[in-house]
């Protein structure tokens, strides 16, 4: 990049160091280091005049550079699929934030439910992570092995499988699925469904188990009607099989997929509430007029502290038991049900 003098001549600009910032503030290089690292021990004196000559100089870190120092990043990844849920936006929003406020920098790596999650994680290898975030389907074994190997963490967010050093939070699935069923059952439904894509997600196979188990020990049977992904088209074309059972009361393991349920209800002609629907996420569309969706809401902050604190632990004990934390759910009553 050129800068102009003023004499109308050019010149290369060049990039400014920590050594002109400690230049600049009257200090060593290595209290430059200091005051750009977390907790490390610098008097705030020193910290304010290294800030400021570092804005007037137009000074920024390195981390990369200062990852292949250190050998370890502070850059976290997140590995995503299904971006197009507004539930993924809401938890990857969350998790971000929370690991900017933890001095971590989020890499997000979408993936699909074609792609091979181990790829993706061998790829935020390279870049020295201090950990690795999933919310989409589970890696296969030997990459977790791998990151333990080289003493990179991961957590796994609403995933069933059990591996060696690997920690994850799940929701209450238990608790949405009983509590749908003695919701829909207190509002007068009598004859109940659960919609879940059981073969493509854990949490969707955990809630809609639960939800069948709790009828069948009320004395109610529950039909599941199968999709294939838990998305809103899936959703609308599951209106049509409902109705042809005679369905009355719905759980939708998903918000997503609730709202294509109730748009597919209104299409066929069916009044609002004539099916009692309940959704799952409180996802912002669950809200609007349209749906006025009964819900559960699985506080993604929440979510994020207890991933983030499973990470940062794992950091300092890699070889602590496989640990799993629940996050609460809370259903949220609105006029659908």
């Amino acid at each position: 990049m050129r800068s102009r003098e003023p004499n109308g001549t050019t010149r290369e600009q060049r990039r400014v160091t920590s050594f002109d910032v400690a230049r600049a503030a009257g200090v060593s290089r290595a209290a430059v280091s200091r005051a750009f690292t977390p907790d490390a021990s610098v008097s705030e004196k020193t910290r304010e005049k290294v800030y400021q000559a570092a804005r007037e100089l137009g000074y920024r870190v390195n981390y990369l550079a200062r990852s292949l120092t250190n050998k370890r990043s502070d850059f976290v990844g997140l590995v995503a699929a299904g971006l197009d849920n507004p539930f993924r936006t809401q938890q990857l929003e969350h998790l971000a934030r929370a690991l900017i406020a933890r001095n971590y920098r989020p890499i997000l790596l979408p993936t699909s439910k074609e792609a091979d999650t181990s790829t993706v994680i061998g790829q935020l290898l390279h870049y020295a992570v201090s950990g690795v975030i999933v919310t989409s389907d589970a890696p296969p074994s030997h990459i977790c092995e791998e990151c333990a190997a080289e003493g990179v963490p991961i957590v796994l967010i609403n995933k069933g499988e059990d591996f060696p050093f690997v920690d994850r939070v799940v929701s209450d699935d238990r608790m949405s699925g009983y509590t749908a069923a003695d919701h829909l059952l207190e509002a007068g439904a009598a004859k109940l469904a659960v919609v879940a894509g059981t073969a493509v997600s854990y949490s969707s196979r955990r809630r809609a188990e639960a939800f069948q188990n709790r009828c069948t020990s009320l004395g109610v049977e529950a039909t599941l009607v199968p999709v294939t992904i838990n998305d809103y088209r899936h959703g609308y074309e599951a209106a049509e099989r409902l109705l042809n059972l005679g369905v009355d009361g719905v759980f939708s393991v998903n918000d997503y997929m609730a709202c294509g349920v109730l748009d597919g209800l209104a299409r066929a002609g069916m009044g609002y509430g004539s099916v009692k629907v309940i959704g799952h996420d409180d996802i912002p569309q669950a809200s609007w007029a349209a749906y006025d969706l009964t819900t559960f809401v699985q506080p993604c902050e929440v979510q994020a502290e207890q991933v983030i604190d499973l990470l940062i632990s794992r950091m300092a004990d890699p070889d602590a038991v496989s640990r799993v934390e629940f996050t609460p759910v809370t259903l949220i009553k609105r006029r659908s049900a």
